[in-house]
């Protein structure tokens, strides 16, 4: 049976669209569908966000400013994320055409070696992960290749990378300037030649990330505060439906508002993604 296809600016049912895997997403991402990602963190929100028809989930370290009450994503534990992933694997087990599942590798969890990267990546997709992220440029290079050798898909996150919020003076853009650019860009065209499928950038200058979009021909960018011309957008969950302990980026927008419901809220995200309503330019001039 041939798979049904939609236009951008809508998602196919999810009876009717084939499991997200990675030829999927790269053929999402050749073809210029916007690829939609939003963090889960329990089954009963990944089922609502599948039937929504998001593209990928992601089990975010974010788990713990939103739902610990966490002041940074820095305690978050591997133990924590493979109760999350476990959690989220569940809710779409429960579902047709399933969105692609990513999970964060926690900070401390691959730091130290290779080899622990591995075992801790290892934990993750045995909880049901089907890709794990990790943050950071430079070193993770060689931890990106190791992983991916050893069949372990692998999504990078550059920009703004909250592990080191310490290290970065605060939640602050990345990315500006020449030199600042030019470093980013390099550990980019890396990260790709590593093996790294996805990357997230966030908080950089949107026309930088435009730029590395169509520079990584082989790597899908995924934004968050970084403009439109990346190859998808994520958000947290918890901001998009208008739920914080703190006040919200800029850069979000609040689904909710208008909608009738939770599963319509992210529908309207999807929409929004697919059609390149979302984000607003205007509000990425960093």
């Amino acid at each position: 049976m041939a798979e049904t296809t939609a236009p951008y600016g809508a998602a196919p049912p999810p009876s009717a669209r084939k499991s997200v895997n990675l030829p999927r997403l790269a053929d999402m991402r050749a073809r210029g569908e916007k690829i939609a990602m939003l963090t889960a963190y329990d089954a009963t929100f990944a089922a609502v966000a599948n039937a929504a028809g998001v593209d990928c989930l992601l089990v975010g370290d974010s788990v713990g400013m939103v739902c610990q009450g966490l002041p940074s994503t820095v305690g978050v534990s591997l133990e924590t994320m493979r109760h999350h992933t476990e959690s989220v694997a569940r809710g779409l087990q429960r579902v047709q055409g399933a969105a692609w599942l990513v999970a964060d590798l926690p900070f401390g969890s691959y730091q130290q070696s290779r080899e622990q990267a591995l075992a801790s990546a290892t934990v993750l997709m045995q909880a049901g992960a089907q890709m794990v992220k990790l943050e950071g440029g430079g070193w993770t290079t060689e931890t990106v290749r190791f992983l991916v050798e050893r069949g372990i898909p692998v999504c990078a996150h550059l920009g703004l990378t909250p592990q080191t919020v310490h290290a970065l003076g605060g939640y602050r853009v990345q990315g500006k300037g020449d030199a600042a650019a030019a470093l980013l860009r390099e550990q980019a065209l890396a990260l790709q030649d590593a093996g790294a499928t996805l990357l997230v950038l966030e908080m950089v200058p949107a026309a930088l990330a435009a730029a590395l979009t169509r520079e990584l021909a082989g790597c899908a960018t995924i934004g968050i505060g970084a403009g439109r011309g990346t190859a998808g957008q994520v958000l947290v969950l918890h901001d998009m439906l208008g739920m914080h302990l703190a006040k919200a980026p800029r850069f979000v927008r609040n689904f909710m508002e208008g909608s009738g419901g939770i599963q319509a809220a992210i529908a309207a995200y999807v929409r929004a993604v697919k059609d390149g309503s979302f984000p607003d330019d205007a509000l990425h001039a960093w």
